[in-house]
């Protein structure tokens, strides 16, 4: 039997059908200047609840930790994440979502990130397909996820790409286009490493690299109009 293994996602919260598998959650607000934790409220964008049922899809044996960064809009700063992250590293987490992306390389959010790799956590961030690089998705160690419409739910390809490490499948579990992307792409992957750490125990960074190339259903990008 497969072990338990605790997701962070780092998102606008989780859905009430998903309660009974979120064993902690808190939410991380700015104010006087500086990051607050506190309660989490409901998930009023609907983002982090696609993502976490994603994640609960392809690994079922998942516990969520829920770290709110968005509320009334999908806006934050690299403060509230780097808050989450090291919040999340904390609580045990053994992979961690980011379906967010942002400008700049904020030394805040590279420090957290750097921290949640030395203790063995694994970072999955998404990267989109065009566009200048977005962080926490460009930091070393970090797999880059994109989209990749070749890719089933159960399907990862491996991309070696300018832009990403691995792509996989685009669209949330209600199956439509509304919120498709590489943040969809990001929460299957990270539900597909959970369900390798829990079958086959922890690994270093470099033995899931290989895991994840070794296992992927598709091998470079995607070769359109051929």
């Amino acid at each position: 039997m497969a072990a338990k293994v605790r997701v962070g996602i780092v998102d606008s919260g989780s859905s009430a059908a998903q309660a009974p598998q979120v064993v902690a959650a808190a939410a991380f607000v700015r104010g006087d200047g500086d990051v607050h934790r506190v309660a989490a409220c409901d998930d009023l964008l609907g983002h982090g609840g696609l993502v976490g049922d994603i994640v609960r899809h392809c690994a079922p044996q998942a516990e969520l930790l829920v770290a709110q960064v968005f509320r009334e809009r999908l806006a934050t700063t690299a403060a509230q994440v780097a808050g989450a992250v090291d919040w999340l590293v904390d609580h045990g987490a053994v992979v961690v979502n980011l379906s967010l992306g942002l400008r700049e390389p904020r030394p805040v959010l590279e420090i957290a990130c750097r921290r949640a790799l030395d203790a063995g956590v694994v970072l999955c961030a998404a990267s989109p397909a065009h566009g200048d690089p977005v962080y926490p998705a460009a930091f070393a160690g970090v797999l880059r996820v994109t989209g990749d419409a070749r890719c089933g739910r159960l399907e990862v390809s491996a991309l070696a790409a300018a832009h990403a490490d691995f792509g996989a499948h685009v669209r949330p579990m209600h199956g439509t286009l509304a919120g498709a992307g590489a943040s969809m792409a990001c929460a299957h992957l990270s539900g597909h490493v959970a369900r390798h750490l829990a079958e086959a125990g922890r690994a270093d960074a470099d033995a899931l690299r290989a895991w994840l190339t070794a296992h992927a259903r598709y091998h470079g990008l995607e070769r359109r109009g051929r």
